[in-house]
């Protein structure tokens, strides 16, 4: 019994370097989602403000569209709006979804850099965005025009994020369609 117990905290340092070991060959930007292929959670959020639609799962029927979780608070996604900003001028249809944020601070982010938003659901709980498995901000999910999430990636997107990862899914959705 003795010898067991001497060997214990080397056991549990070579299980622990291996586990690290591991994880220096993952990639954090690759996490997994059990909401691909399948349909956009049924919700409903108010508009960012009094007067505005709002946003459901209804919103993303008739045509592929994307749905970018950001927040005031959260320095990638200034760096994400600019691409954001960009596409929407292209006419990608862009919807927001404003994760636990304070209502004054986005208005006065988006009066400052622009909306590239159709609609903008306001999530100040944070519930709508754990239906759709969101880990943190900023995350864009391409949704196809029946309403099923067909990619989800999380961080900053990017030109080459956009041609590498969304292009071909969207190209292909549309041959389908």
């Amino acid at each position: 019994m003795k010898i067991t117990l001497k060997f214990l905290p080397l056991f549990v340092f070579v299980l622990l370097g291996a586990f690290l070991f591991k994880g220096l060959y993952l990639e954090p930007r690759k996490l997994p989602s059990n909401f691909l292929d399948k349909p956009v959670p049924d919700f409903y959020l108010p508009g960012l403000n009094s007067g505005d639609k709002g946003l459901s799962q209804v919103d993303f029927k008739g045509q592929y569209s994307l749905l970018n979780v950001w927040a005031t608070w959260c320095m990638a996604c200034r760096d994400d709006h600019g691409f954001l900003m960009e596409l929407a001028s292209k006419g990608v249809v862009i919807y927001g979804l404003d994760y636990k944020d304070d209502r004054k601070s986005a208005n006065q982010w988006l009066q400052s850099l622009g909306n590239p938003y159709k609609a903008i659901g306001f999530d100040k709980p944070g519930r709508v965005a754990i239906d759709f498995g969101v880990y943190g901000t900023p995350e864009t999910f391409l949704i196809d025009a029946k309403g099923i999430i067909r990619y989800r990636h999380v961080g900053v997107l990017n030109p080459q994020t956009w041609q590498q990862s969304f292009v071909p899914i969207i190209n292909k959705l549309k041959e389908l369609s």
